[in-house]
């Protein structure tokens, strides 16, 4: 039982990135991971969460049917969370709004530290949206690369207009 804790303290470290998307104080949070199901199988460093889950953290959450944490001793290697969509919400360091994203399918790497999103991927901050089929973010870059070789799965990009002081007031005729 106690390896469970450890691996569950383990999960809260790695779902989190160090910068990027993440409130750093979410670390600090006591995490709850919700699931109809849970298989903990310690020989294979495999944890599988089914139908429902749910992970909380601070500002963090993550939604999705599924959930599999791979463990390598006791470091967190992966975590894939899948759902019709899997989604992801967590508030950055200095920001008012939170960090938005959806995808059929995620992947959280732990070396080196990046998320992968396929399937009708979407990160929305502060209404400024990219969606692509795949999209790729590396946390200690903190570098987006999204898209795919296919002809017809294109990235869309909207970007919100920003107030500002140059900003010139439109001439009334």
């Amino acid at each position: 039982m106690n390896n469970l804790w450890n691996r569950c303290a383990l999960l809260a470290l790695s779902l989190i990135p160090a910068s990027g998307w993440a409130l750093s104080s979410d670390r600090e949070q006591p995490m709850l991971i919700e699931a109809d199901r849970a298989e903990l199988d310690d020989t294979k460093g495999i944890s599988i969460y089914r139908g429902n889950v749910k992970v909380t953290q601070g500002t963090l959450v993550l939604t999705g049917e599924l959930m599999t944490v791979y463990n390598q001793g006791n470091d967190v290697e992966k975590v894939i969370m899948e759902g019709k969509p899997a989604t992801y919400k967590q508030r950055p360091d200095n920001k008012d709004q939170d960090v938005r994203a959806r995808a059929q399918h995620m992947e959280y790497f732990t070396n080196p530290e990046k998320i992968v999103l396929t399937g009708q991927a979407e990160v929305d901050q502060a209404g400024d949206v990219l969606r692509s089929e795949r999209i790729v973010y590396d946390v200690p870059t903190d570098r987006v690369n999204a898209g795919t070789d296919q002809p017809n799965e294109r990235v869309r990009i909207t970007i919100q207009p920003r107030p500002g002081k140059d900003r010139k007031k439109p001439v009334k005729p």
